[in-house]
């Protein structure tokens, strides 16, 4: 390993770093360390997708996509593909580690049916409209609307939720995944997502199984409230089969995501946060849909909150409410609130992000995005046209597709789904940083720079996802340390800086409260804060006219040791990393150059991509509470 010149800096040890290998780097994508059957103690990082669609979601197929289970996995492995509504050539550059086809378990798999001649659904008036297509626009356009009106209503077409339609396709994709599935070499996951959306707030959640399922997967139509979705969990649990759910898009939920309240009820009571903290471990931080870490209208002093912006409810063009129960930063304090009054965390969760496409690919790669909306969104004239798509906004308006990391000792289905529920996870916006985070209350000083630095960490702390080890008491004035590491993706942009996210409700009326603090940045010696405190940017290389850049400023590798230096141990706080690259073209800058065009000027021209790790929680025990009100 090279030397790394390190320096303390209030409350934290800064590292710039070239290069690092040994335990650092475990976890290479497409480099597996460990055999199936030989399992690594100090993980793997396992890149992947946990929500996209084909044509067996509903939506994906009323805008002409036609791409296939098996051709998802294949794209998914690095093969070529043809993008099913234009045929254009498609091929990642980086293959995934797993995947998980999320199609909506409303009217599942029964769409596609219509463009099948064997199928009898074919021969159904509805079928008849929609396939009609070209020939009589007007009357496809109304049976589809027809359809999708059902959803909003709750009031589903009978004749197309059938049990048997129900069981039998959701087995044909179980089939499809077990023979994608490649123990050791790409996991195929189960999983589904239930739409319940009324009056337009997303309520969405994305159900995952862990290696048996059962027969029949519950969709909104059975009930939109999310207790309900938690009772359907509870009974597959108490059978064996082995599952959770990840809610997505807080930001267009109309604040009812992460709300103090039951969703269209009154408040949230111990049981209700109990089930949820039992069935929810994780939440999708981003997808093209926008980003729910925060909004600028949240967090006045985050320089990089106006972070791709989603800011109408889904297919609406109506403004999505922007409060504390829109995003998932002020979603952990009010969680933490509500845990002080009723022993229970509902909004515990760990992060992951996803796609969220709809033509059967995982788009995350910045300069080879074709859409998320088929039809819609499939060339670069109709993604940069001003005209909404189906989403209920400009084409442009739409992010490419996030990333999920997942830690595990293996890439299987058993692995991946234990490194989930450990919460030992982190979400990208699409980029693929590897990225470490541990804390603890006496974590070993110098421990970035040492090779063992991933074994000595789960020995002195903890990892993202898990909750600090009560206070050790002898000091009331001790705050928790952590060590943050942080490697650039080969094909992206070096890395800006690490930032340490800190939450944590008012004491008094249990307002969200936020502090962020840049821990670790590029060249460290030239670029210091300001009188305010505030960091610099860190430059850009980026050529809009021809969507190139240059790696001549940042760094490959941060790492970073730090200690709160604002730490009160009487209250609760939840800290996360978020990693940010240097500015790098967004996908419509790229397409914009396919187009001889100057870029949309609604939309920034660049992007700083960036990770988010899983939170580390710290709550107060009774004895330090005690021990705090005894000494004043």
């Amino acid at each position: 390993m090279e030397a790394i010149a390190c320096r303390t800096v209030i409350s934290a040890v800064f590292c710039s770093v070239t290069l690092i290998q040994g335990a650092w780097a475990q976890g290479s994508i497409g480099q597996p360390v460990g055999e199936v059957g030989k399992p690594n103690p100090l993980k793997n990082v396992y890149f992947g997708e946990q929500h996209m669609h084909t044509s067996s979601s509903f939506d994906a197929f009323t805008v002409g996509v036609t791409a296939t289970w098996e051709q998802a996995y294949d794209f998914a492995k690095g093969k070529k593909v043809k993008l099913s509504t234009t045929g254009e050539e498609m091929q990642r550059r980086t293959p995934y580690d797993f995947v998980a086809i999320t199609d909506h378990s409303e009217y599942y798999g029964v769409l596609k049916e219509f463009a099948n001649p064997d199928s009898p659904l074919s021969q159904s008036d509805l079928a008849k409209s929609i396939m009609a297509g070209q020939s009589d626009p007007a009357a496809a356009q109304a049976a589809v609307t027809k359809l999708i009106s059902t959803l909003v209503t709750n009031e589903p077409l009978p004749e197309y939720v059938t049990p048997e339609l129900r069981s039998s396709m959701w087995q044909s994709f179980q089939d499809a995944a077990d023979k994608a599935n490649e123990p050791g070499k790409f996991t195929a996951l189960y999983a589904y997502e239930w739409t319940s959306i009324p009056n337009g707030a997303n309520m969405h959640r994305n159900v995952f199984f862990k290696e048996k399922t059962p027969e029949i997967a519950f969709s909104s139509f059975d009930s939109i409230y999310p207790e309900d979705l938690w009772t359907y969990l509870e009974i597959q649990r108490n059978s064996g089969i082995d599952v959770f759910a990840i809610p997505h898009n807080s930001n267009v939920s109309n604040g009812w995501m992460f709300s103090e309240n039951k969703f269209l009820e009154g408040p949230i009571d111990e049981r209700y946060a109990r089930r949820q903290a039992l069935n929810e471990p994780l939440f999708e931080m981003h997808q093209t849909k926008g980003n729910s870490e925060t909004d600028p209208v949240l967090s006045l002093n985050d320089e990089f909150a106006n972070f791709e912006r989603f800011d109408n409810l889904i297919s609406l063009g109506v403004p999505a409410t922007k409060s504390a129960g829109a995003f998932y930063r002020s979603g952990l304090a009010v969680g933490m609130k509500l845990e002080k009054t009723l022993g229970y965390n509902p909004y515990k969760m760990g992060v992951v992000a996803g796609a969220d496409v709809h033509s059967g690919y995982q788009g995350n790669e910045e300069w080879d995005w074709n859409g998320a909306h088929g039809q819609q969104d499939d060339t670069p004239e109709k993604r940069l046209a001003p005209a909404a798509n189906a989403s209920g906004e400009q084409g442009y308006v739409v992010s490419s597709a996030g990333t999920t990391a997942v830690w595990a000792t293996e890439n299987t289905r058993a692995g991946i789904w234990d490194g989930m529920m450990s919460k030992e996870t982190y979400g990208t916006s699409g980029t693929l940083i590897r990225l470490r985070f541990f804390g603890g209350w006496n974590m070993p000083e110098g421990l970035v720079r040492d090779e063992k630095f991933v074994e000595k960490s789960y020995a002195a702390g903890v990892a993202m996802g898990q909750d600090l080890p009560a206070h050790p008491l002898k000091d009331l004035a001790q705050s928790p340390s952590f060590a943050v590491w942080a490697l650039k993706d080969p094909e992206s942009g070096n890395l800006d800086r690490i930032q340490i996210v800190k939450v944590w409700p008012d004491p008094n009326i249990g307002y969200p409260k936020e502090a962020i603090y840049d821990v670790a940045w590029s060249d460290m010696d030239n670029r210091q804060p300001d009188e305010n405190g505030k960091l610099p940017p860190v430059g850009n290389t980026v050529n809009i006219k021809e969507a190139t850049f240059t790696n001549d400023i940042g760094d490959s590798q941060l790492v970073a040791e730090w200690s709160d230096p604002d730490f009160d141990p009487t209250i609760s706080a939840a800290y996360y990393v978020r990693v940010l690259e240097i500015p790098t073209p967004r996908w419509s800058t790229y397409d914009a150059k396919k187009l001889g065009i100057d870029p949309p000027a609604d939309v920034p021209a660049t992007i700083q991509e960036r990770a988010w790790s899983s939170p580390i929680w710290y709550t107060p025990s009774p004895e330090i509470l005690a021990m705090a009100k005894d000494q004043g």
